[in-house]
């Protein structure tokens, strides 16, 4: 249990990390040229009213006011209203969370789906043709942008094959998943194409450490010898990898919601920053922050239990 000593620490650790990423977000949203007044009132608004929609929600107030403000509110379970929907922007956000958890959830599994057995052929075929392809596609993927792969897929199996739907997030369970399974392969097709190489890496080490070598000198096959000792030492380092990955992930949610129209955050973010509603734009951030510093969090746990050398 010494090793795992971490856990109890690692969270005060965050505070100022996510306290420093408050900050730079409240600045950085508040230098998007336009003023939420005006753009809330659209161009035939008056002086006067644009000075009461200013002061409603506090525009007229010095930044660091603003920013009390925001911890205040931060510390009463709240993030400010929003200017563009009217209400509680932490309330917003928690009915978004839901097709953006999914659609992360189906690109990482997708994306295992694919590099865990492309990823085996490689290393065990090392220097053949297969092995040539598979490097060759898994470079090529990982220069696709993804709103270039969603627009494809669409094209392919939305709108020639018409398998799949096009856009949305559907309302029973089969119907989401269903409107799942082509934003999932856009971010799945990207993050697979990492996850595979750094998984052939290791799992070609793994094929000549001592740990391996001792398995066959007892006798064992060798598919036994590559699944149980080299492809869980190969996902020590791939664990780690992921969970960076994942974190990029959540903020390319971004885009793939938005070529989708997928009702997440991500498509929230993009709306509050056309409309310039400061609240849900930061209030997004400091979510998408909290899931990428908690998902480092679970990855280092993770790495502790695989391998026990090591210690955080």
């Amino acid at each position: 249990m010494r090793r795992y000593r971490f856990v109890l620490f690692r969270p005060f650790q965050f505070i100022p990390v996510l306290f420093g990423i408050s900050i730079i977000t409240f600045i950085l949203v508040r230098l998007i040229p336009g003023d939420p007044a005006r753009i809330l009132l659209g161009t035939r608004a008056t002086p006067t009213a644009i000075a009461n929609i200013r002061a409603q929600y506090g525009l007229d107030e010095p930044m660091w006011v603003q920013y009390l403000y925001f911890l205040k509110n931060l510390a009463a379970g709240e993030m400010g209203k929003s200017t563009l929907y009217k209400i509680d922007t932490l309330k917003l956000i928690v009915t978004r969370i839901e097709p953006t958890l999914a659609l992360v959830v189906a690109g990482v599994v997708l994306a295992l789906v694919i590099a865990v057995p492309f990823a085996a052929i490689s290393a065990r075929r090392q220097g053949t043709a297969a092995d040539h392809a598979i490097r060759i596609v898994s470079t090529a993927g990982i220069g696709f942008p993804s709103f270039w792969l969603g627009a494809m897929l669409i094209i392919l199996f939305a709108v020639r094959l018409d398998w799949l739907p096009v856009s949305g997030y559907g309302n029973s369970l089969g119907d989401k998943l269903l409107h799942l399974i082509l934003p999932g392969l856009t971010i799945a097709l990207s993050l697979s194409a990492v996850i595979a190489r750094s998984l052939r890496a290791g799992m070609i080490a793994g094929l000549s450490s001592d740990v391996a070598v001792a398995a066959r000198a007892r006798g064992m096959p060798e598919s036994v010898v590559f699944w149980r000792h080299v492809v869980p030492n190969a996902l020590v380092p791939t664990v780690n990898l992921l969970a960076v990955n994942i974190g990029w992930l959540i903020g390319g949610t971004v885009v793939v919601e938005s070529v989708f129209a997928v009702p997440g955050l991500g498509q929230l973010m993009v709306r509050g920053i056309f409309s310039r509603d400061y609240m849900v734009v930061q209030g997004v951030a400091l979510t998408f922050a909290v899931a990428t510093v908690l998902i480092n969090f679970l990855a280092d746990i993770v790495t502790v239990a695989l391998d026990p050398r090591v210690e955080l």
